[in-house]
Order: structure tokens, then C-alpha cells, then sequence
């Protein structure tokens, strides 16, 4: 079975003393800890070390980064290395969001160099991929995943491949308030599913996790979570208050409790 992973990506938001404040709080909400739900924090770069410092080593929190470099180290002036979010605590990294894709014009191959580097280094990369409003419209959604796909993955072994979670982040629905129907979302995640699977092999894409992303809230995770195509989330901006992410982390407990 595959375990659920609830990740919240706080994008560019709370400074380090509201994030602080913020995860203190968190922790007070959540469930107890649970062998069937992950959940992930990913702060902005300037917050990552005061988050990790209030979660402690004994959290169910884990702590994720929003973006990285695939280099090392070296003259890349505003970059972060896998290293140094290795060495924050970090234990995913989030790889190739769509508002990294059309806001500072990412293509694949460089997506592909990073999540070489977060596998290096023991980072568990999150690859977003998804289409426009006018890729859906045109019919054109299974090609445009297969392509992200193929081509953020070539050449990976399938061992390699199974520390990577894929998140489906239609970009119509990234912070609009219109998410995909549960429909929508099963039936791009099987597409998925099958690429990864003509990829590496069916054994390897039926251990892979993937993640639906976009307008996810508490009056919709639940439905996401009924199909067993989907293995959790990647939420923006309800991540972002402690009510709404306390719930969706609760529902998701409840919609995969132990032995299901």
C-alpha cells in the first residue's frame, strides 16, 4: 500500500517569525501520527531553519524546500544546492511547479539535471507536472503529461525512479479555486500511471506515489481521496492557514486508516 502524502507548499509566504508562530500551532491541530499519512512543510529557503528548529527531531512533520539547483556548489548567485537543504533537515524538494515553468521559463532538462542531484544527495524530489486551460480544451492533456514526463525522467533506472513522487498540478486549477473534478483528476493520474510504467515497468509505476495539486481544500480532499489512484496532495494556499491544513490533514487519516 502506499503510504499518503499531504505536502504543503507555502510558496512565497511567512516570514521566518510567522512561520514560527505558524507551525507551533500546526502541531497543536494535527492527528496523532500515523503509519498511512505523510505530511510535509515546505517553507520558503528563509524560513527552512527556524521551521526544522520548532518541528524537533521527533516530529511527524518533515520538512520540504520549494525549488533547488543542480550543482553543488559554485558561482550561481542566488541559488541553493541540495546539500545545503540536505543539511537544514530537509527531506523532499519540490522539482519543475508550473509557476517555476512560466514564471522563470524552466524547461525539462534542467529539471531532470535537478532531480538527478536531490537523488545524490537523499532528497525525495516532488516532479509537478500538468497542462493549460487551453491544452484540457484542445484534448491534448495525456500528450503534454506524456511529454513532461518522458522527458523530466529519461534515462532514470527504475530504482532511481522509485524515490521520485509525481504531483498532477493541472495549471488551470493553481490558484484559481477550480480544482479538477475527481474525474479529471483519476483519469490524468492513470495516464500517468501507464507512462510510468512503459517507462520503468508496471511493478515500479504501481509503487510510485502521485499527488494531485491544485484548488485543493477541505471540502474537496476528501472525494480526491476516495480513488485509490490518488496518494495524497500538494496544496497551496489552504496550506497556508492552520484550520484548513489541519483538516486535510485529518480527512486524509481517515480516508486511508491503517490496514486499507
Amino acid at each position: 500500500m502506499r503510504t499518503v502524502l499531504i505536502v504543503g507548499n507555502w510558496k512565497m509566504n511567512k516570514t521566518a517569525s510567522e512561520a514560527v508562530a505558524f507551525v507551533r500551532e500546526l502541531k497543536d491541530r494535527l492527528p496523532a501520527p500515523s503509519s498511512t499519512v505523510e505530511l510535509v512543510v515546505a517553507p520558503p529557503f528563509t524560513a527552512l531553519e527556524s521551521v526544522r528548529t520548532v518541528l524537533g527531531p521527533s516530529s511527524p512533520i518533515q520538512l520540504g524546500a520549494q525549488n533547488m539547483f543542480w550543482e553543488e556548489s559554485g558561482a550561481y548567485t542566488g541559488e541553493v544546492s541540495a546539500p545545503m537543504l540536505k543539511d537544514l533537515g530537509c527531506r523532499y524538494v519540490i522539482l519543475g511547479h508550473s509557476e517555476r515553468r512560466t514564471l522563470f521559463a524552466e524547461q525539462s532538462n534542467s529539471i531532470q539535471k535537478k532531480i538527478r542531484a536531490a537523488l545524490r544527495h537523499e532528497l525525495r524530489p516532488i516532479l509537478c507536472i500538468g497542462e493549460s486551460l487551453a491544452q484540457r480544451d484542445n484534448g491534448s492533456t495525456d500528450e503534454v503529461l506524456t511529454q513532461q514526463l518522458r522527458e523530466s525522467l529519461s534515462g532514470f533506472t527504475g530504482e532511481a525512479m522509485t524515490g521520485i513522487t509525481v504531483a498532477y498540478e493541472p495549471i488551470w486549477a493553481i490558484g484559481t479555486g477550480k480544482s479538477a473534478t475527481t474525474e479529471q483528476a483519476v483519469a490524468a493520474h492513470r495516464t500517468i500511471r501507464r507512462v510510468l510504467a512503459s517507462t520503468a515497468s508496471p511493478a515500479i509505476a504501481d509503487c510510485m506515489r502521485i499527488l494531485y495539486g491544485g484548488s485543493v481544500t477541505p471540502q474537496n480532499i476528501e472525494s480526491l481521496l476516495t480513488s485509490d489512484q490518488i496518494d495524497g496532495a500538494l496544496i497551496g494556499g489552504a496550506c497556508l492557514h492552520v484550520d484548513s491544513f489541519a483538516t486535510i490533514a485529518k480527512a486524509a487519516s481517515a480516508a486511508r486508516p491503517i490496514g486499507v
